[in-house]
């Protein structure tokens, strides 16, 4: 008896009803795509939006999984925790143009501050740290997006521990994904001497409230509610001091005290209820009272998926349009939005003293390569771009004589557009002057840089890259 060959499956449906199966593919993944944006009011820049339409449209098998999984890019439940003193705020600001937009944002007001110090290196960053930690008699409450599996990994969660034993509530609240990628350090000792560790949306639970590529990328460390700890810092070796075998990076830390604490603190306790689950605090009525003579003024801006406006991004736009002599600006990578980088080229042709100071060589080579455009671009308007010798991870920026930001935002689009970011809005002019000498220390280290321009071949390359990296 003669056995039929298996014939396969799809040889037997013709190429027409194929291909229609396949343009139905496609229209139902840009339908919800629309649909999705639309509903869930997911502003997108016009690269994004494109690359996303774009990839859905010619991979839907691949681009419409990766969507669903990665596409959100704002929770749909917004927090407003800075809501109850937004209003009272709106006139007693220091500054007119900056306190209306943030208010309007629903940022906090500005609240004084005291006892800032700038931190001149690692060192100096880990002993203040530790002298933090150990002074602590209530609380310490830790949000970082990396504790290295290294030897400062380690010590801090012993340190930690011992505070807990001693009756100190200790919460640490650590990104998963960050967790993860710095190799995953044990924090069994810290559960078991009383502490509470919280990991920010879990990677592997494909559907969590969080997105899976929505990061926290904020850090902060704060003691009795009363002294802030903050800036661009993770928890690893080659934050601090260094291994003995490959030099520190450097980076911009710096801690207070004061009223603006409570702030930070607030924001911490909105980030430690998501994580958990937990009923979100209720946000507290701060009479604002306008400010005495001399007195500090500073105010924490959240930027990320919980708040309906890209609030760091939107000020800087913003700022560079408003700045008469000078932004300066200090950052691992760069690779900023369209709107931002226009902002910054005008203020250059109008005059305005730019100066960008970013590592030659960073850890992410791709953001390296993808910064080339933005950099040419800025160049060519007359901005100063200057690249230090070591790999330099500050995150700050200057307008002016009255504005300095610093803390956890990289000038890239995941910062401005993805991650959970912290950044400190500092007003006082002697403390704005403070962190553009941190800025102007690191610029003398640096080489004036003037980016070559490349061959068609490469050109088209990091274009490529650029469509591909609006997730990255």
């Amino acid at each position: 008896m003669e056995i039929s060959k298996p014939q396969l499956v799809w040889s037997t449906v013709p190429a027409t009803q194929l291909l229609s199966l396949h343009a139905i593919v496609v229209v139902v993944g840009l339908l919800v795509y629309v649909l999705t944006t639309h509903s869930l009011r997911q502003r997108r820049s016009p690269p994004a939006a494109i690359s996303w339409v774009l990839t859905i449209a010619l991979l839907p098998y691949i681009g419409l999984p990766l969507y669903l999984l990665f596409g959100s890019r704002k929770r749909r439940q917004i927090g407003h925790q800075f809501d109850a003193v937004t209003h009272a705020a709106k006139h007693d600001a220091p500054d007119d143009w900056n306190a209306a937009l943030l208010a309007a944002m629903a940022q906090p007001a500005a609240q004084p501050y005291h006892d800032l110090r700038i931190h001149r290196d690692g060192n100096e960053a880990l002993a203040v740290l530790w002298e933090l930690i150990a002074g602590a008699r209530h609380e310490i409450d830790l949000c970082t997006f990396i504790v290295g599996a290294d030897a400062m990994g380690a010590t801090l969660i012993e340190r930690l521990a011992e505070r807990a034993r001693n009756g100190v509530r200790v919460r640490l609240l650590l990104d998963d994904a960050g967790h993860k990628m710095a190799g995953g350090i044990h924090l069994r000792a810290l559960r078991q001497a009383g502490g509470e560790v919280a990991s920010f949306s879990p990677i592997l639970r494909l559907f969590s409230r969080g997105g899976a590529n929505l990061r926290n990328h904020r850090k902060m460390l704060i003691v009795d509610g009363a002294r802030l700890w903050s800036g661009g810092r993770n928890f690893a070796t080659e934050y601090f001091a260094g291994d003995g075998e490959t030099a520190p990076w450097q980076d911009l830390t710096f801690d207070l005290r004061g009223p603006v604490v409570a702030q930070a603190h607030a924001l911490f306790a909105h980030d430690w209820a998501f994580a958990t689950g937990a009923a979100p605090p209720q946000p507290v009525s701060t009479p604002v009272t306008p400010a005495a003579p001399g007195q500090l003024l500073a105010q924490v801006i959240a930027s990320g998926p919980d708040q309906v406006d890209d609030t760091v991004h939107d000020l800087l736009v913003t700022a560079c349009f408003k700045a008469r002599h000078r932004i300066m600006a200090v950052t691992p990578y760069f690779v900023p939005s369209d709107m931002l980088l226009k902002a910054l080229t005008l203020a250059a042709r109008r005059g305005v003293r730019v100066d960008l100071v970013l590592p030659a060589r960073s850890n992410h080579h791709l953001a390296d390569i993808a910064r080339n455009r933005a950099l040419r671009d800025l160049a060519d308007a007359g901005a100063a771009i200057w690249l230090t010798p070591y790999m330099l991870h500050a995150k700050a920026v200057v307008i002016d004589d009255n504005l300095a930001l610093a803390g956890s935002l990289n000038l890239d689009a995941r910062s401005l557009f993805l991650n959970y970011e912290m950044m400190i809005a500092f007003h006082a002019p002697a403390d704005v002057d403070r962190f553009a000498g941190f800025i102007a220390r690191h610029r003398h280290n640096a080489a004036r840089h003037q980016p070559a321009v490349p061959g068609l071949v490469r050109d088209l390359a990091r274009g490529l890259l650029l469509w591909l990296a609006f997730q990255l």
